[in-house]
């Protein structure tokens, strides 16, 4: 049940995009990775949100970000950022970064992907110029692309470092992103080569998120442990099912075998909003979803999402959304 109510959510976030950077450094560096909002627009255009990922494919690294102690990789390992935070990844914490330049990322801009980049100390090179520094570790590097509704639980509830460990599950996933480094879809690629390498960025994005959720302590709280929890994760089962159904707070207590207070207790300490609140904020994601694709019309997509009435689903997303719903599709149609 759990795992339909993840899949629902994450067909929402719509992945695409990818954009891989095989990246070669010496045995001491330090590099800046900007907010990814800097970037989206030239890695991936349309994008309503960018997560940057790093994935250690030889040797050592450490992943840094303002405010959380540095985290270290070993090979496999993956570590996303989904927020978009600002970040530093290097050899060693304390190593001088090297600052970011939006130069470079102009000059490759249009150079075949996955793009060969060498760093050593405070030199960079790419393409034909990037040479394998003595004692050096091997990088994938990439942006994922994904769009990003009024409300979507999934993004709001990962952490802004996300550090997935390699083991025996992972082996297959760290293989597919060394043959994409290698060039599954650069210059020599055969057919479909560049599609291949976006799919293995999006599966590694949801192998990290159903790990991370595997991960979660007993006690922890959020929207990925809610999933888990035997009660709630039926409600939220039923609401993903079927967003439109005349849901009210009885119901779902009595679906999830407890007493309407328990529940709401139990759903509000979980999640940290009420069964209402959710349920309305879902079908405005749903909604959103809708008129993204820009063919359905704004009085079928309000009866989809429960409402009996055009004017009082937009009262509902404006209110909620903070625009009508005429006016999200014009800004999010593309």
């Amino acid at each position: 049940m759990a795992v339909d109510t993840l899949s629902d959510v994450l067909r929402t976030v719509r992945l695409r995009g990818a954009v891989f950077y095989a990246v070669t450094v010496g045995p001491e560096w330090a590099v800046e990775a900007p907010a990814s909002a800097e970037l989206a627009a030239m890695v991936v255009p349309g994008a309503g949100r960018v997560i940057e990922y790093h994935v250690l494919i030889e040797g050592t690294a450490w992943a840094s970000l303002a405010g959380q102690p540095p985290v270290r990789l070993a090979p496999g390992d993956i570590v996303m950022f989904p927020q978009g935070d600002a970040h530093v990844m290097a050899s060693a914490p304390g190593v001088p970064p090297l600052p970011f330049s939006m130069d470079w990322m102009r000059a490759t801009h249009d150079l075949p992907k996955p793009l060969p980049l060498a760093i050593d100390g405070a030199a960079l090179a790419w393409g034909d110029a990037a040479r394998r520094p003595d004692g050096h570790s091997d990088i994938v590097c990439g942006f994922l692309g994904c769009d990003h509704g009024p409300f979507n639980p999934l993004l709001e509830a990962l952490p802004r470092l996300l550090h997935v460990p390699a083991d025996g599950d992972g082996a297959w996933l760290r293989h597919a992103m060394l043959q994409a480094a290698c060039g599954v879809s650069g210059p020599g690629a055969g057919p479909g080569g560049g599609a291949l390498a976006e799919r293995i960025s999006e599966t590694m994005f949801i192998d990290a998120v159903r790990r991370h959720a595997g991960s979660l302590p007993e006690h922890a709280t959020g929207w990925l442990a809610a999933l888990r929890d035997r009660q709630v994760g039926r409600a939220l089962a039923l609401i993903h099912a079927d967003p439109g159904h005349p849901w009210n707070v009885a119901r779902l207590a009595t679906a999830a075998a407890l007493s309407r207070s328990a529940f709401c207790e139990r759903f509000v300490r979980l999640l940290g909003v009420s069964p209402a609140r959710y349920l309305a904020r879902w079908r405005m994601e749903v909604a959103a979803t809708l008129l993204r694709q820009g063919q359905v019309p704004v009085a079928t997509i309000a009866f989809e999402v429960g409402y009996e009435s055009e004017a009082a689903f937009t009262r509902a997303f404006a209110r909620l959304v903070g625009m009508p719903p005429s006016r999200w599709r014009a800004v999010s149609v593309h």
